[in-house]
């Protein structure tokens, strides 16, 4: 029986699920597996520990029942227990899922995902993003005999690996010498991204970047990068772990129609299953494989990375997609609560301080302080009364499952958030709404 949430959120605590962390710590470094779950995330004594969902809708361990977005870290893009997704999988499970070789599912999935990205000749399949990227980025540095990466500053993320981790403030225990090899150029500017290739020249073996994220690429940016990437002889990776899907079935390049020379899918590739795909030329891809005369590359070999389940999830979600115009229902969504968060932050008087952001598809929102500087204590102060109403919201993205009257009480919801976020701004201080300390950004230096 779900807990009735209260609008005071004095009254609102989590007692069973405070007691998890607890344990979760104690197990587990971090407390969860992945950064973005961590109780840091979340204001103090008031991170949900989850039982269950369904659709939409989530359950912690308490018995409160919320609204979620940004499920499974937008992986979730269907909402939970898809019923088409989980019954793909359903009929696989009793076949088994493991095989000392290739399932007919295997080639079954390439051909549904070459189908459904057409931009790309082949595609091999993993189980985490962080594969994907790095097999693209080991892939193009085999391919041109160059050593460096040069990745977008202005993403959050490409992988756990070296290469990447190496540039962020939590690069403890990777060699400077691997950092080394890791350049950056800022998305939007073809000239700093030409002087970057210029100082190295035939030193960049590839430029990853998400092709898209809290704003459009300008005018003839990706063509721009396309051809930037073709003159200097240098790799063009899209991660489109995010942007597939979510932008077109056929990612961001289907979308705005610029081909790379590699990209990588995962997120709501699955709906939640662990699958994620490196795709891209033949002539590139095959390097990772049997047909040809060169130096063999070590491409992607995971034991796990083709269980039948996964995959047969994979092709549930491809055709749901395709079959229920999934992208156009998550756009329509996400404009429905843009334009509602923005309305009663704006009549709260808090428009200039609670911003969203994003294609409609990925909302985010940025919560700025007196001075209009992000501030994580109005964050938490903003998490705070968004979950004492019932809505479990890191961001604001959006899966198909909500239903307009899930988009109409969440903006009630955030109505009353803005009203206390109103009070705290006219105090030049968040803190009395705080009640512990502060949520924390994932990449800090220290715990």
């Amino acid at each position: 029986m779900d807990t009735q949430h209260t609008e005071d959120t004095e009254e609102f605590s989590l007692p069973r699920s405070r007691m998890a962390n607890e344990r979760l710590h104690a197990l587990i470094p971090g407390g969860a597996h992945t950064y973005a779950k961590g109780d840091d995330q979340y204001p103090e004594n008031l991170a949900p520990v989850i039982s269950h969902g369904h659709g939409a809708h989530v359950w912690d361990i308490d018995g409160n029942r919320y609204l979620e977005y940004g499920s499974g870290l937008r992986s979730v893009s269907l909402g939970h227990a898809h019923p088409r997704v989980t019954e793909a999988v359903r009929r696989e499970l009793d076949r088994g899922s493991n095989f000392v070789r290739p399932s007919i599912v295997e080639v079954e999935a390439a051909e549904r995902f070459l189908a459904t990205v057409p931009t790309a000749e082949m595609v091999k399949f993993a189980k985490n993003g962080s594969d994907a990227t790095t097999a693209a980025v080991r892939l193009a540095r085999a391919a041109t005999g160059r050593p460096r990466v040069a990745i977008c500053a202005d993403h959050p993320f490409f992988s756990t690996d070296d290469w990447f981790i190496g540039t962020t403030p939590i690069s403890s225990g990777i060699p400077a010498a691997t950092t080394d090899l890791t350049v950056t150029f800022p998305y939007g500017d073809l000239a700093a991204t030409e002087e970057l290739l210029t100082r190295y020249e035939d030193e960049v073996a590839c430029l990853i970047l998400e092709p898209a994220t809290h704003t459009e690429p300008p005018p003839g940016y990706l063509a721009g990068l396309r051809e930037l990437a073709d003159r200097h002889g240098c790799v063009l990776i899209f991660d489109e772990m995010i942007t597939g899907f979510r932008w077109s079935e056929a990612g961001a390049q289907g979308l705005y129609g610029v081909v790379p020379d590699l990209s990588t899918f995962g997120k709501a590739l699955g709906n939640g299953f662990a699958v994620s795909a490196l795709a891209g030329r033949r002539d590139l891809m095959e390097r990772g494989g049997l047909r040809h005369s060169g130096d063999r590359v070590f491409l992607l070999s995971t034991t796990h990375g083709a269980e039948t389940h996964a995959l047969s999830a994979a092709m549930a979600v491809q055709t749901t997609y395709v079959e229920e115009g999934i992208t156009a229902r998550l756009h329509a969504l996400g404009e429905r609560l843009a334009a509602g968060v923005r309305d009663v932050a704006s009549g709260m008087g808090v428009g200039d301080h609670i911003v969203v952001r994003g294609r409609a598809s990925n909302l985010v929102y940025a919560t700025l302080d007196e001075n209009r500087q992000p501030s994580q204590q109005y964050r938490t102060l903003f998490l705070r009364r968004l979950l004492a109403g019932g809505v479990l919201a890191p961001s604001f993205v959006v899966s198909s499952a909500l239903s307009d009257a899930d988009i109409d009480r969440t903006v009630d919801v955030v109505a009353q958030a803005c009203a206390v976020y109103r009070k705290a701004l006219d105090a030049a201080d968040p803190t009395a709404w705080l009640a512990g300390r502060p949520v924390k950004p994932v990449f800090r230096r220290l715990a």
